[in-house]
């Protein structure tokens, strides 16, 4: 293995900054708008780790995302000395955090990567 270029390494820092922004915008939605807010954050983190895998043409490309995105969420879910929270104890913080976690996984290791070209002909003929 060897190490990607920095090309390669700055789309990989911007798509964990989208998987941070995402994270924290689907953590105010999904609570503010509930049965809609919730779809539409689980479908934002959905097109981010699916959108980032194909672009990229790796798993890593899905798996950077979903980590930037697993982090803010944790984040915004520690509790606070303040006693403030973000997400509110409600099937639908659950689905979230559970749900976005299981799309990104999925997002990242369903990903298939091009195969590279060979010839239509069987070797020895």
């Amino acid at each position: 293995m060897r190490l990607p270029g920095a090309k390669r390494l700055f789309a990989y820092l911007g798509l964990a900054l989208l998987g941070l922004l995402v994270g924290a915008g689907g953590a105010l939605v999904q609570g503010g708008w509930f049965p809609a807010g919730l779809l539409l954050a689980l479908l934002g983190v959905a097109g981010l780790c699916y959108g980032g895998a194909t672009a990229m043409r790796s798993r890593a490309g899905g798996a950077v995302p979903g980590a930037g995105w697993l982090v803010a969420v944790l984040f915004l879910a520690a509790n606070r000395p303040e006693g403030d929270f973000v997400f509110g104890a409600g099937p639908g913080s659950y689905v979230f955090l559970l749900g976005g976690m299981i799309v990104a996984v999925m997002c990242a290791t369903v990903a298939k990567s091009p195969q590279p070209e060979r010839p239509a002909a069987r070797l020895g003929k």
